[in-house]
């Protein structure tokens, strides 16, 4: 049976009430009728009457109570048998020798019944009309004993009272528990459970959430729905899972993880916990708590395969090629085999998605993993490591058949690729390494496998690309090298050993100072004064190079700040700051050129940044964006080393520039060479032409300033006028050439 609702328990009370009752009627019939034998003279006929109705009341204990009490003129009825008790009372007292007594105690036997199951109102006027009655017997009946009738009156009113009492307390406490049952069933309702109770092979109670959950009818599920709801490679455990639940100990709670069928055919992911509550007398059932978990199986599933493989290609990632590294190295350590790592680096992929955007980019390397794929065993583990950098773990095979995988490869990825109407050739740099034979495996060994492989792969980038290397100890020591310059580096530029020179810019042909070259030395402690040749693509290779930069920058500002606060006329000198590569591409280059401008208080237009040519082609696009915003802040910029690069008239002119720097390489030849004098001539003339100042590197000889000159050149910088000066002196020469009496 399903365990009763609110309505259910609630007749089954009154039932039960009504059934006491009617015992309670009847042993007060019984008392009327030993009354009737023992004092009444002449009613031989009381008997025959009282006693069908004590029969009658006895057999009707045996009616369904529970039912009829539900139908709808069932409280009617009541109302109305207590009022013919009552009824029935008052006429047996008025053939009563005593009724002062008797009806009374009748009377109040009948109301305590009444207030057991019906309403307040009937309640007080049941008893109400038990007071009336009694007034108008004893009336009926004078004389009688006053003091006795105020005394059974009262008695009579008191017990109405306390009934009334007792119903008015039975409404609230039900009310109080419907509300808590209908608290109970809308959380069951809105739970992401569906609770069941199970008890002798039946399904006793099943909330209302089952029919969400399973799509089944609650108030018709049966043992047998609930079973076939199981999966059929899953019955087998389930069943085994009930039978060892209801065999454990009181209060135990287990749960299962298993599938199940919901209505519409589909398979759910189902957590169930169920409680043994058989042996608490209220209870008597095992409570299970199935909850749908097919969501969260499902993200648990999206995240592990998130965590172990690479979201474009599909491929393992870096987390799972580590594993099975590690694992791989455990299984070779006790078998004496052979373990290899090749990472493969597409050469040059950051132009495919700088011209053809980011989703063709993804698509080759889709490609480009799908061939790889084919050029490798299929024990072998092909991993994207991120952007388009790949490996493969390879087993045992010897030097000569890891070079025929790396060939293999390197032909894969050569292959043409069609992508968005365009023939794309790609090329790859593989590094190839190969755990040292007896080397303990862990996590050590395995990051020492992926260095090796990446400092080979980068070997051969170095050599120009499409091609294989394999790793050498040599490779090693070259990059604890470099890490170790980096290192000396970054604690000489804070210790202050790196010092920033100025080498003059005078105009021409008068030679008057009107600008500097900021140009930094390194003072170090032993091996003294080192120039920017030694220490520069060391610092540009290790990424120094981007706080070196600023800190140069910052001190040129300051340092030039100072001289157009203090050197009355030196407002018109102006800096110029050589941008790395390296600085070019880092992204918060304007956010820093800002903040130095900012703090020296420099005029931003006495500023020059140079950059090279070379670097202006590196991405045109990306490299306009960055001028122009350079410019934005006010400050000029120059092409340092122009002639030297591939830079052509058209790209020239979509670029911000204010300067040409001529390269002292024409310079040298230019009063030697034809050739020379003619490309520095076309430099001026090209200057001119786009209202571009000029200014010639390198000038050592008077020949060439005086040429230099004659062509229109606008400035020029060289020993011929100043070698690079510290601080103190270049501000000498600033003074001498803009101070009073200059």
């Amino acid at each position: 049976m399903r365990w009763a609702d609110s309505q259910a328990r609630q007749a089954g009370h009154l039932a039960r009430q009504v059934r006491l009752n009617l015992c309670a009627f009847a042993a007060l019939t019984v008392l009327g009728l030993i009354r009737v034998e023992l004092t009444w003279q002449t009613a031989s006929w009381v008997p025959a009457v009282l006693l069908p109705i004590v029969l009658l009341m006895l057999a009707a204990m045996r009616l369904p109570w529970e039912t009829i009490l539900q139908r709808r003129w069932a409280y009617g009825a009541l109302v109305s048998w207590y009022a013919t008790a009552l009824g029935v009372l008052m006429l047996y007292n008025l053939a009563d020798p005593d009724p002062v007594v008797m009806f009374p105690v009748g009377a109040l036997v009948i109301t305590m019944a009444a207030a057991t199951t019906i309403a307040t109102r009937a309640t007080v006027a049941l008893g109400a009309s038990g007071v009336i009655g009694y007034l108008g017997l004893v009336t009926v009946r004078a004389p009688v004993d006053v003091a006795l009738v105020v005394s059974m009156t009262c008695v009579l009113a008191v017990v109405t009272g306390l009934s009334v009492l007792t119903v008015h307390n039975r409404r609230i406490q039900q009310s109080q528990r419907e509300a808590a049952e209908q608290r109970a069933a809308a959380l069951m309702e809105n739970g992401s459970d569906a609770v069941l109770a199970i008890a002798n092979g039946e399904i006793r109670y099943a909330s209302s959430s089952t029919g969400r959950i399973l799509g089944l009818d609650a108030g018709t599920l049966t043992i047998a729905d609930l079973i076939a709801t199981a999966h059929p490679d899953e019955v087998d455990a389930v069943h085994a899972w009930i039978i060892e639940l209801r065999a454990s100990e009181p209060g135990h709670t287990t749960r299962i993880e298993s599938r199940c069928m919901h209505a519409d055919g589909r398979y759910l992911d189902t957590e169930v916990t169920g409680t043994n509550h058989l042996d608490n007398p209220a209870i008597g059932a095992i409570i299970l708590s199935i909850r749908d978990v097919t969501t969260q199986n499902t993200l648990r599933r999206e995240l592990t395969r998130q965590a172990f493989e690479d979201p474009v290609t599909g491929l393992p990632n870096r987390a799972l090629l580590r594993d099975r590294i590690g694992t791989a190295e455990r299984r070779h350590a006790r078998t004496a085999g052979r373990v290899s790592l090749l990472i493969i680096d597409l050469d040059d992929f950051k132009k495919v998605n700088d011209t053809l955007g980011h989703p063709a980019g993804d698509e080759l390397l889709r490609r480009v993993a799908g061939r790889m794929t084919s050029a490798i065993r299929p024990a072998d583990t092909l991993a994207r490591l991120g952007g388009d950098e790949f490996a493969v773990l390879v087993e045992d095979l010897d030097d000569l058949g890891l070079r025929t995988v790396a060939d293999r490869l390197l032909e894969a990825v050569r292959e043409p690729v069609r992508i968005a109407n365009h023939d794309l050739i790609v090329t790859a740099s593989i590094g190839v390494a190969i755990v040292k034979a007896g080397e303990t495996p862990g996590g050590s060994a395995v990051d020492e496998l992926m260095r090796d492989a990446d400092l080979a792969m980068y070997s051969a980038k170095g050599a120009g690309g499409d091609r294989a290397a394999f790793f050498e100890p040599s490779m090693y020591a070259a990059a604890v090298a470099e890490a170790e310059a980096r290192g000396e580096m970054e604690d000489a530029l804070a210790r202050g050993e790196f010092t920033v020179v100025y080498q003059p810019i005078v105009d021409l042909p008068g030679a008057l100072p009107i600008g500097v070259e900021a140009l930094v030395r390194w003072e170090h402690p032993t091996r003294g004064l080192i120039g920017p040749y030694e220490f520069i693509p060391q610092a540009e290779r290790t990424g120094i190079i981007i706080s070196l930069g600023a800190f140069v920058l910052r001190t040129a500002l300051l340092q030039v700040a100072g001289w157009h606060r203090d050197i009355p006329g030196a407002e018109r000198v102006r800096v110029s700051v050589n941008l790395s590569a390296r600085q070019f591409q880092e992204p918060g280059l304007v956010e820093v050129v800002r903040d130095a401008l900012i703090e020296s208080g420099i005029d931003p237009g006495r500023v020059v940044l140079e950059i090279t040519e070379s670097l202006l082609m590196t991405d045109v696009d990306a490299t306009i964006e960055i001028l122009h915003a350079l410019r934005d802040l006010g400050v000029r910029i120059a092409i340092d080393d122009f002639g030297t690069g591939y830079s052509s008239l058209s790209y020239l002119r979509r670029f911000p520039i204010d300067i040409l720097k001529i390269d002292k390489a024409f310079i040298d030849g230019i009063t030697v060479s034809q050739d020379d004098a003619t490309l520095v001539e076309a430099v001026v003339g090209l200057g001119r032409a786009l209202r571009l100042q000029t200014v010639a590197e390198g000038i050592e000889q008077p020949g060439q300033h005086s040429m230099l000159s004659e062509l229109g050149c606008t400035y020029g910088q060289g020993y011929l006028f100043a070698k690079p000066g510290s601080a103190q002196e270049i501000t000498d020469l600033v003074r001498a050439a803009y101070g009073p009496g200059a």
